[in-house]
């Protein structure tokens, strides 16, 4: 299990460029599609509560189902795992950077990964979305979350704690029922 914890979160690191939120559709396809190894509500739940954890989302999620597959040691061969592509390409950029910063090749490369980055993130979004369903709550909870964060500033942890707040006064009703 450890092999196959490694060997996922390590692709997972190789093959998302751009980090937290650009990684979000990959390790839902790699953990909840293709291994099943959490549901996709699990997964929603895991998103959640590494959101509003302090450290890198990535690290967060892959620590939360590595403990969740096989226990401490789990935990930190899915932070390993994750960690070493970028920390191992941080080193060769290191590396050759001086001699490679001011190529034209290098920033042209570099201006068409950064929309690519966020086509992933809204990709993200969207099928965060449809897995949560478009309910008037859920889209009021989003919609209130984000006006907050851009206009009030709201820090992103303080956020996610409101609007499970929120959620548990909203959702308590259905519950009852």
């Amino acid at each position: 299990m450890l092999y196959e914890l490694f060997s996922t979160f390590f692709k997972i690191g190789c093959f998302t460029i751009g980090g937290g939120y650009a990684m979000v559709p990959v390790i839902q396809r790699e953990i909840v599609e293709n291994k099943k190894w959490i549901t996709q509500d699990e997964f929603l739940d895991a998103i959640a509560l590494t959101n509003s954890l302090p450290g890198p989302l990535a690290t967060n999620a892959a620590t939360y189902v590595g403990y969740r597959m096989a226990g401490v040691l789990g935990a930190i061969t899915g932070v390993f795992a994750t960690a070493l592509p970028s920390f191992l390409i941080i080193l060769i950029i290191a590396i050759f950077f001086t001699t490679i910063k001011d190529s034209i090749v290098v920033q042209n490369i570099f201006s068409g990964i950064r929309p690519a980055v966020v086509s992933l993130i809204i990709y993200a979004v969207i099928k965060l979305a449809k897995s949560i369903g478009f309910k008037s709550k859920n889209i009021l909870i989003s919609l209130g979350t984000l006006l907050g964060m851009i206009f009030l500033n709201i820090h992103p942890f303080l956020a996610v704690i409101v609007s499970g707040i929120i959620g548990f006064f909203f959702f308590r009703e259905e519950e009852q029922k």
